[in-house]
């Protein structure tokens, strides 16, 4: 696949310079954009907030930025009109194109359920022979029932799926649930999980060399940010003679570092630790004798 490049004309010089440009689909609007574009920001890439260009340049970074809908992304991709693009997992499983993911960016969260009317009583997937099931994603679904040797009638709707079974269209539905709340205002129960779902970063498989190493520069990018993610600096001061008791409760990503302060027969320590076990870990540390506890957030981090 060729590569296209962008000509630039650098100001007091007629000299005309060929600049290598990496195409990123993003969805128009919505919570995956808002999470995508702040990647983007904490990875140091700055784009253009305006709503009403499809193309929009980065700037400090090799990239541009083509707003699409969620559900042509894939595809987008796959045909080469970009070289990648952030869409939900659901969505390049639905679309089934010849495209490949290349990390999971860890948000937009979210999962391809069954559900059925909360009075049905529900033995397991072999209720569903035969029953008419409303959806929005067909692909996915057959595949699921096919899976489970289950034969269905599958009804494609668009939008507002959840309300198949209260109007009699359908027996039960399939779709994207989060939360939950919105299958109980419409009386639905969850019964079958076919996929979790999140944003992955997909590319296309002929991209060039020198594509392919803008996207390598990318990645890097944001591993630094997602490594960072949910982490704390930690720094804490100790008699010398609890040190090895505190180590020991540390399970930081390396071995913390230990300096000498200036009082005779005291040290501080730094390590890392995932918010998820710092409260856990908090008091342990003062049992030991950690004193002056400091806890910064990371902004990146370069494992």
């Amino acid at each position: 696949m060729t590569c296209g490049r962008v000509l630039v004309r650098f100001k007091n010089s007629s000299q005309i310079a060929e600049i290598m440009k990496l195409r990123i689909a993003v969805q128009s609007k919505g919570r995956l954009n808002e999470d995508t574009m702040e990647l983007l920001k904490e990875a140091g890439i700055k784009v253009s907030s305006s709503r009403r260009t499809l193309l929009v340049a980065a700037r400090k970074f090799p990239m541009e930025v083509l707003f699409l809908r969620d559900d042509d992304i894939p595809e987008t991709v796959a045909d080469g009109v970009a070289d990648i693009g952030v869409v939900g997992l659901n969505e390049f499983e639905e679309r089934a194109v010849d495209a490949e993911i290349v990390k999971h960016l860890g948000f937009g969260a979210c999962r391809l359920s069954i559900a059925v009317p909360k009075d049905v009583e529900y033995p397991g997937t072999e209720w569903l022979q035969g029953r008419r099931i409303a959806t929005s994603y067909p692909g996915i679904l057959s595949r699921y029932l096919e899976s489970k040797g289950v034969q269905a009638d599958i009804h494609v709707i668009t939008g507002s799926v959840e309300i198949a079974t209260g109007i009699g269209l359908a027996d039960a539905i399939f779709d994207i649930v989060s939360s939950g709340s919105t299958l109980v205002s419409n009386n639905l129960k969850e019964v079958e999980v076919a996929l979790e779902s999140d944003a992955v970063l997909i590319a296309n498989k002929n991209l060039c060399a020198e594509k392919r190493e803008i996207l390598d520069k990318l990645l890097f990018r944001i591993d630094a940010v997602m490594s960072a993610s949910d982490k704390k600096y930690v720094l804490m001061n100790a008699p010398r003679e609890c040190v090895q008791a505190i180590l020991d409760v540390l399970p930081g990503i390396k071995s913390p570092t230990v300096m000498p302060l200036a009082q005779e027969d005291w040290c501080s320590i730094h390590t890392v630790l995932d918010e998820s076990c710092f409260w856990d870990i908090i008091g342990r540390l003062k049992d030991a004798g950690a004193q002056g506890i400091l806890v910064l957030p990371i902004e990146k981090m370069i494992l």
